[in-house]
């Protein structure tokens, strides 16, 4: 429900919609890469002019969109800022509120080691640990789900110990991705779909075979 994730935020940061309001997070797992992301590209590299991966995600979340031609669906991506420069939504706090995956921050810790250092949270799901992303919003406007039970995320890094560790791998040396594999996953990125992920965007394009006119 929207209204899980806007009691847990400042008033700046609300979906302008009633609490009982029916939205999913939707998250793309390793097996996108290849069974989506590639796919995709094949089909319509002549159509690429922007992040080849934020246009597949725009393509499918449509395609899902149009199974719904009665029903009112907005759609918000993780990439998209407001005017004021805000996100349109915070995806790890809207992913943790919907038991998809836990947002471990520094609150979570109790012994902080950290002073005045900025520290950035992060999700982890149960079975991919950081082997995921979320990639947008659907909101259903004309749905109202006043019966719906929220589920608590799956705490699966429940040591003080890990956390601590979770935490510094991410802020401190997330180029390395350890913090990914801060519990036991059952499915973690292929060689080639980590190779796309650390090349720097505007390189993207050639290791794909894309056109400097597309880019």
């Amino acid at each position: 429900k929207v209204g899980w994730y806007n009691d847990v935020l400042q008033p700046a940061f609300h979906l302008p919609y009633p609490d009982d309001t029916l939205a999913f997070v939707v998250l793309s797992t390793p097996s996108m890469f290849d069974k989506a992301f590639k796919p995709f590209v094949n089909k319509e590299r002549l159509k690429i002019i922007r992040d080849p991966v934020d246009q597949c995600v725009s393509h499918h979340l449509s395609c899902v969109k149009e199974k719904f031609p009665d029903q009112r669906v907005d759609v918000m991506f993780d990439y998209e800022i407001l005017p004021s420069r805000k996100p349109k939504f915070l995806a790890q706090t809207a992913a943790h509120v919907a038991g998809a995956a836990y947002y471990y921050q520094r609150k979570d810790v109790k012994l902080d080691p950290w002073g005045k250092k900025k520290i950035y949270g992060v999700c982890i799901h149960p079975k991919y640990g950081g082997w995921f992303a979320i990639r947008g919003l659907l909101l259903f406007p004309d749905i109202q789900v006043l019966l719906l039970k929220q589920s608590a995320p799956i705490d699966c890094v429940s040591t003080e110990e890990k956390r601590i560790e979770l935490l510094e791998q991410f802020n401190f040396h997330w180029k390395d991705g350890r913090y990914r594999d801060i519990i036991e996953v059952k499915e973690r990125y292929s060689e080639e779909q980590k190779h796309y992920f650390a090349t720097p965007p505007a390189e993207r394009f050639r290791l794909l075979g894309l056109t400097h006119e597309a880019q």
